[in-house]
């Protein structure tokens, strides 16, 4: 129950002025007189029963109080009680019958018999402070011992009060005396506050627990978009159920709970205010809502009827613990009214009795008696009378007045078997039933702890807080349309001081056709693969979901952030993992790789045929004309220059990346020396041929020729060691062509090493077409040159092309690009060189003799 917080400070600062005003006149007339004078008697609504030790109680026996009008010409007059509260009045004979229990029991309290002194608040911060300082000061006279005052105080602690407004300045005032105050009812979190309330205790856990519960029903289900109504007092925010009736604010709130997107309202306030709300509910017609009540309307009756339950049904609740309280019932059934020794009856109970059965005492007792017709007689059967008051199947704030009871009586206990001279006090005494005072029994209240028969253990925190437990209660609704307030689960605290929900979700009702829980969120749960963004200018639920970019990914729901993949690893299309990138290389498997496999092959297969044609026409003058020595080992080049190109197909290894391009260029190198060697002896001979140039042969026999060739293939075979020794090619995974691929490739290691090899190759080309240009007129029979320029030019051309293509090549393309160009160029200086011989062989064979060769020369010249 929340507090008026307002209402405290003014009607605290009046109450308290008023207290001391009381107590001062009390102290004059005790200087002036020898005996004790009451200077003012409250005309409340009360129960008593003697005891060595007495407990006071507060109890709202009535909702509310009508107030007189005050003109201040004559004696005001007290509020009059209204509204009976039969459950109330249950929770005050609850404590009666526990005192009764403890005084039959001979393990607690042997020897001190309890007795009560129980008030009614009527619902009335006025009402109830008079009966708590009536408590306090003994206001009643059969509890002064002595008339001169003195003797044990007549009330050494209270049970009540029943609303955290009236416990925050009933324990303001009573604070003066010390005295412990144990509430069964009041839950305003500001009553933990040790500094302003030293004496209040409480067996109910705080409204600061029942919000952390509440949280927790939230979070189980996911509801992140809730409205939220509460009372107008010291928790009212946002929007506020008004205390009065107003018509139009009910009108707007509804309005707003209708239009709203929340599918779940929090209500935490008085079933008052839900009795006025749900009548605008009805009006407005708002179905299709998920209701969260607090513990004060969670179990009310009021709001379990038909018109209601299209409604309510399937509300979820916070419940104050049940308990079960043996031989209550019978007790109950005990209760008649009895006259005391002045001859008047027990007032709380005649009105009890009067309300139950509809009947009246004669005389009237007063003039707020609210049965009528026939006379009572005292002897009527509760049994007989369907009532509430003997349904105790839902003990839920009896319970607390039976807890709060029993730990009033363990503190005392505990306090009358201190050991003298071992007592907590000064100088190690201890406290009797002679002397004992309130204060006192504060520190065992506070250090109480037992446990109940229900087996709940009960002690208090440093700040007099019990160890809060709640039940979580559905409202099921039954085939007949009524409801049936059922218990689904329970919140409590954990040993590490954390809320522990428990819950059966199978047992729960759901009022929607799907029976499923409601979704109530402001924004949908971002998936997997997208992050939360929140919408500027709207709370923290509203949200949008932005899908992750690429290569990041997010793998649960409502990620703040997108979490980068790794190095070798790319997000997949929906974002929610990473997988390993596709790895790129110039295949064997894929149709680029194959073709150039194919290629490569089939020149290596014509090298080997022609080969063999040569070797078996080796005699031949054709062949013999045209240094058949250099035309085989220029055959062996090229057939190694089509395997080498193999070796830039496939997944890139460091023995593939050293050896690729040493022997692509070792190749190349022996076959252009080959061609430079060969267009050498052509010009050589030629010269040999004019009279006085037989000494030019001497400088191209066949050692200087093969030497010659050895020789400038030694350079490069030089250049790739240098090469392969300073920085050596190797593979490398490439991520920066594509995002989502790892492009295998051999990097060169040294660009000058790459390039040196190539630019030698290019010179030793250069240079033999320069040759084989300037021979390109000698006589067919002496030497190819009109081939080797047709080749050279065609190698020259390819090489050039390559340099740009092979620069603007990503990846694997790089590679192709280089083998096209060494097929391309073998291809042609085979082609080239070669096949016109072939064809002279094969197809022509009467010009390959030696009368054909001479017969060509004669004519030439």
């Amino acid at each position: 129950m929340g507090g008026f917080l307002v209402t405290y400070v003014l009607s605290g600062d009046f109450f308290i002025l008023f207290f001391f005003s009381s107590f001062f006149s009390s102290s004059v007339s005790s200087s002036l007189s020898s005996s004790c004078k009451l200077q003012r008697k409250f005309n409340l609504n009360e129960m008593h029963k003697p005891g060595d030790v007495v407990l006071g109680g507060l109890f709202e026996v009535h909702y509310t109080s009508a107030y007189p009008e005050t003109t201040f010409t004559s004696e005001p007059q007290q509020p009059h009680c209204t509204g009976f509260d039969i459950v109330g009045f249950r929770n005050a004979m609850t404590m009666a019958f526990a005192i009764e229990e403890i005084n039959k029991n001979s393990n607690l309290l042997p020897n001190v018999t309890l007795g009560y002194s129980l008030y009614d608040n009527c619902g009335a911060l006025v009402v109830g402070l008079s009966g708590a300082l009536s408590l306090a000061s003994g206001q009643e006279e059969q509890f002064l011992v002595q008339k001169n005052c003195s003797g044990i105080p007549p009330v050494l602690g209270i049970v009540g009060d029943h609303y955290s407004t009236f416990s925050i300045a009933i324990s303001s005032v009573l604070s003066l005396y010390y005295m412990p105050i144990v509430s069964y009812y009041a839950t305003c979190s500001c009553l933990s506050d040790r500094q302003r309330f030293p004496t209040f205790f409480r067996t109910i856990p705080s409204d600061a627990f029942q919000v952390r519960a509440m949280i927790q029903i939230l979070n189980h289900f996911g509801w992140t978009w809730v409205g939220l109504l509460v009372s107008d007092d010291d928790y009212g925010h946002y929007v506020i159920l008004p205390w009065d009736s107003d018509t139009n604010e009910l009108k707007r709130i509804v309005h707003l709970i209708k239009t709203s997107t929340a599918r779940v309202v929090i209500v935490f306030a008085h079933k008052i205010h839900m009795i006025q709300l749900m009548q605008e509910v009805v009006r407005q017609n708002v179905t299709g809502r998920q209701w969260i009540a607090s513990e004060t309307w969670t179990t009310a009756s009021v709001l379990q009827t038909a018109h209601l339950t299209p409604y309510l049904s399937g509300t979820l609740g916070i419940a104050i613990r049940r308990g079960e309280i043996p031989g209550l019932r019978e007790f109950l059934l005990k209760i008649y009214p009895e006259k005391s020794d002045n001859g008047n009856y027990n007032n709380n109970l005649v009105i009890f009795w009067e309300f139950t059965f509809q009947c009246r005492f004669a005389p009237a007792p007063k003039d707020w008696v609210e049965g009528g017709g026939a006379l009572c007689t005292g002897e009527e059967h509760i049994e007989n009378v369907d009532t509430e008051f003997l349904d105790i199947s839902n003990l839920r704030p009896e319970y607390n007045v039976y807890k709060a009871v029993y730990s009033l009586a363990y503190a005392l206990n505990d306090m009358l078997q201190c050991k003298p001279e071992r007592g907590p006090f000064r100088e190690h005494s201890c406290a009797t039933l002679q002397t004992m005072e309130p204060w006192q029994l504060i520190h065992y209240v506070q250090n109480v702890n037992f446990t109940t028969p229900f087996g709940d253990q009960v002690f208090f925190d440093e700040n007099g807080d019990a160890s809060p437990i709640y039940d979580i209660m559905n409202w099921l609704q039954l085939p007949d349309g009524q409801i049936k307030v059922q218990t689904v689960g329970e919140v409590k605290r954990s040993g590490f001081k954390r809320e522990e929900l428990t819950i059966d979700e199978d047992k729960i009702f759901w009022n929607s056709e799907s029976r499923e829980p409601p979704q109530s969120v402001c924004s949908e749960s971002c998936p997997p693969g997208t992050r939360m963004a929140r919408n500027k200018g709207q709370p923290e639920c509203c949200f949008s979901c932005i899908p992750c970019s690429t290569g990041k990914i997010s793998k649960n729901n409502n990620s703040l952030e997108c979490t980068s993949c790794p190095e070798d690893f790319w997000s997949n299309p929906q974002r929610d993992h990473c997988v390993p990138k596709k790895t790129e290389f110039l295949s064997y498997h894929e149709p680029l790789g194959i073709c150039l496999t194919t290629a490569s092959l089939l020149g290596t297969f014509i090298c080997a045929i022609v080969f063999g044609i040569f070797i078996y026409h080796r005699r031949t003058p054709i062949i013999r004309a045209n240094n058949s020595e250099l035309s085989f080992l220029l055959l062996v080049s090229l057939k190694l220059c089509f395997l080498c190109s193999l070796l830039f197909i496939g997944r890139p290894k460091l023995w593939t990346c050293q050896l690729r391009h040493a022997a692509f260029g070792i190749s190349f190198v022996l076959c252009v020396s080959c061609i430079l060697v060969k267009t050498m002896v052509v010009l050589a001979v030629f010269k040999a041929s004019k009279p006085g140039g037989g000494a030019n042969l001497k400088w191209f026999g066949l050692m200087q020729q093969r030497g010659t060739v050895l020789i400038l293939t030694s350079i490069q075979a030089a250049i790739c060691t240098a090469w392969l020794v300073s920085s050596s090619p190797a593979p490398h995974k490439n991520t920066h062509y594509y995002n989502d691929k790892i492009v295998f490739e051999c990097v060169v290691g040294s660009t000058v090493g790459f390039a040196v090899l190539l630019g030698y190759i290019g010179v030793l080309a250069i240079l033999s077409f320069l040759l084989a240009f300037l021979a390109r007129n000698l006589p067919d029979n002496f030497n190819e040159a009109r081939l080797i320029t047709f080749s050279m030019l065609s190698f020259c051309a390819v090489w050039v092309a390559f340099v740009p293509a092979y620069v603007n090549s990503p990846g694997k393309y790089a590679d192709a690009v280089e083998v096209f160009a060494i097929l391309a160029s073998s291809f042609g200086l085979l082609v080239a060189l070669f096949g016109p011989k072939c064809y002279i062989i094969l197809l022509k064979p009467e010009r390959n003799t030696k009368k054909a060769v001479m017969g060509r020369l004669t004519t030439n010249e």
